[in-house]
């Protein structure tokens, strides 16, 4: 059973009032400033997040053992009882165990981790990663207290916190480390901007199935709660799915979830491309929605497994051993429910036109007539690469109008151009979706492509193949540029003979 824990032990400092934002970003980024030294930025992640999900769960079975406390009359079994928690904490596993422990505090840390893992086994196993707490050359006591007494400024409890404010606070925290880093971030955040047109692309609904199979740190999928907030839904009704190869980030996004809120999630750790993990009685679950931000160009990625795939996914070709971007879309468009299916991929642009394998899958795929559009985005808006990446967006039934039909749209200029890194701003995307969902041509930026089309340039789906730029016609008339030639003229006259008037006197004196 699990014994109470006595109210006003370790109280916090802070003000009772709830946190705002801004608040909880500062509070957050002092935490990395505490680790900085001893542990590298990149791996602030590794040890900041368990802790933030550790001080969030403690606090909210001390709020939740407080209610039932006083509903009970103070009968203290009775608050105990776990049908009142969400989680259960074992004796010995609070923050406040960890917080008044002085010596070995790492391993009190591993073991409360444990404990808690152990405890709740089908929503919690293994959610606090394996980080080397009790490594004493890199995290010393003193500073383990000092990282420790900083989280405990605040109450992050229900009442004190709102869970919206926690979730955007814990996504400026994925941002910011993808800032100090800005090392193979990509893997670790895609930009929010891009990720809110993607959401717009796919609309998701109430009651529908959302699918990330490279789904990192789950920013993806909770944005199709977003979209869902936005248009005045139930985002409750949706149900979340992804699979992530990277402990850290697969870790990262099952907290991302429970501090969003969210109930009806389903975050796996595994190699998708070689071990899919969501599976129906006949094959691979499909979803509606499918979307993804996969590593770019992965190699070593099971080309092998690929041509005999147990799963039915090699539906248009064996990708080249070297690049698994066109493994990711096929993947992908197998997890697609057969009508309502709808999918969007980021790539490289080298997706669009390299040749040989990759080739030929692209021209079967556009014969099967699931591809509706390819949007080309800006360069250096996404961490790590200067490249520019676009979005393909697949459908298992495209509408009766957009049938044997290719939208191409060219967002190169669409950019706030910044001193390291370019950014997608919010009008930028309401224009890029706005082009989308007219589907017709913009002269500079937007071409309805028919399938004869993009066959007769050998199925090459190059931006610039189908989207043409046409150079403003800016010349004067004849007319005006015989009157400016004139005035240029008389200035010129009248310029010289200052100069002979200035040479005479120079010569003169």
């Amino acid at each position: 059973m699990q014994l109470p824990i006595p109210l006003g032990k370790g109280q916090e400092t802070a003000s009772d009032l709830k946190l705002s934002l801004s608040q909880l970003e500062q509070y957050l980024s002092k935490a990395a400033w505490i680790l900085k030294g001893p542990v590298d930025a990149s791996d602030f992640k590794v040890y900041i997040f368990p802790l933030l999900f550790f001080k969030r769960i403690s606090d909210v079975y001390d709020e939740e053992y407080a209610l039932a406390l006083s509903e009970s009359d103070g009968d203290q079994e009775y608050a105990s009882l776990p049908e009142f928690h969400r989680f259960t904490i074992p004796e010995g596993c609070h923050w406040t165990d960890v917080r008044e422990t002085t010596t070995n505090v790492g391993l009190a840390l591993e073991k409360a981790f444990r404990g808690i893992e152990q405890a709740n086994l089908e929503f919690l196993y293994g959610i606090f990663g394996d980080a080397q707490w009790s490594n004493k050359n890199k995290l010393p006591d003193k500073l383990l207290i000092d990282l420790i007494e900083h989280f405990s400024q605040y109450n992050l409890s229900n009442s004190k916190v709102d869970v919206d404010i926690l979730g955007r606070a814990y996504e400026y925290l994925i941002k910011h480390f993808a800032d100090l880093t800005n090392k193979k971030a990509g893997e670790f955040y895609t930009p929010r901007s891009v990720v809110h047109l993607i959401g717009l692309i796919v609309d998701p609904q109430e009651g529908e199935s959302i699918y990330d199979p490279a789904c990192g740190t789950g920013g993806m999928l909770l944005e199709s709660i977003g979209h869902l907030q936005e248009n005045g839904q139930d985002y409750r009704t949706l149900k979340l799915y992804g699979q992530e190869k990277n402990l850290t980030s697969s870790s990262i996004a099952r907290m991302n979830m429970f501090l969003h809120g969210v109930e009806d999630f389903h975050i796996v750790r595994g190699d998708t491309l070689r071990n899919p993990q969501f599976f129906e009685a006949d094959g691979l679950r499909q979803f509606d929605c499918v979307i993804a931000n996969p590593p770019f160009s992965l190699k070593a990625w099971g080309a092998d497994e690929w041509l005999h795939d147990p799963y039915g996914r090699n539906i248009a070709g064996v990708p080249p051993q070297g690049n698994g971007d066109m493994a990711w879309v096929q993947h992908m468009i197998s997890s697609m429910k057969p009508e309502t299916g709808r999918m969007a991929v980021v790539l490289p642009h080298g997706a669009l036109f390299r040749k040989g394998a990759e080739g030929r899958i692209r021209q079967a795929l556009l014969e099967q007539d699931r591809l509706e559009a390819v949007i080309g985005l800006g360069p250096n808006i996404f961490y790590g690469t200067q490249l520019a990446a676009c979005i393909l967006v697949f459908r298992q039934l495209k509408p009766e109008a957009r049938q044997g039909k290719v939208l191409f749209i060219d967002g190169s200029d669409q950019i706030r151009v910044g001193r390291a890194q370019n950014f997608l701003e919010p009008s930028q995307v309401d224009r890029l979706f706005g082009w989308y969902t007219q589907f017709t041509d913009v002269e500079n930026y937007v071409k309805v492509a028919t399938l004869d089309d993009i066959a007769e340039n050998d199925f090459n789906l190059n931006i610039p193949l189908y989207v043409e730029k046409v150079l403003e016609d800016n010349l004067p008339s004849v007319e005006e540029a015989l009157v400016d030639l004139k005035a240029a003229w008389t200035e010129s006259q009248q310029a010289e003979e200052r100069f002979r008037v200035l040479l005479k006197q120079f010569t003169q004196s």
